[in-house]
């Protein structure tokens, strides 16, 4: 419930505060400030140690804030919607029970529709939380000027 109510804050709050900011540079070419985007994915979990890996169904929130064409920073967040079991250090097992993922990411435009990002996060479980730290790549597809699709493959 705890972690539900933090995912809610953060989500409210998000939406609360941001509007559709634009902002033209000297060339007059949009630079579109603030992207919030759901995400509905999965996570694959390796279980070494333990029979198979798990690919956990995952729910989010991104929201990115571009400074230009080129350079971004994300708060990125999923609940991994799972209840599974970890080996730690080879020796102890913890129980994970719907983790929450949050990475505050720095974003670099690459080209061509292709963004990098990697940054500093934190695992967040009853049981016991976890620093880590993310890389990652994505595609953005324009659907249209308010709508777009990004396939996103990221490695915590």
């Amino acid at each position: 419930m705890k972690k539900l109510a933090i995912i809610t804050l953060i989500t409210v709050l998000g939406i609360h505060t941001l509007r559709a900011q634009e902002h033209y540079n000297e060339e007059h070419t949009s630079v579109k400030r603030i992207r919030i985007a759901g995400v509905i994915g999965h996570t694959f979990i390796n279980s070494s140690g333990m029979e198979g890996n798990i690919y956990a169904p995952s729910w989010g929130i991104d929201i990115d804030y571009w400074f230009n064409h080129k350079w971004g920073i994300g708060l990125h967040n999923d609940i991994e919607i799972e209840n599974f079991v970890v080996v730690k250090n080879n020796t102890e097992e913890i129980d994970r029970v719907n983790p929450i993922v949050l990475t505050l990411d720095a974003l670099y435009e690459i080209g061509n529709g292709f963004v990098v990002s990697i940054g500093p996060g934190v695992e967040l479980e009853k049981n016991e939380s976890f620093f880590l730290a993310r890389i990652g790549i994505e595609y953005e597809y324009d659907v249209n000027k308010n709508f777009y699709i990004m396939p996103t493959f990221f490695h915590d």
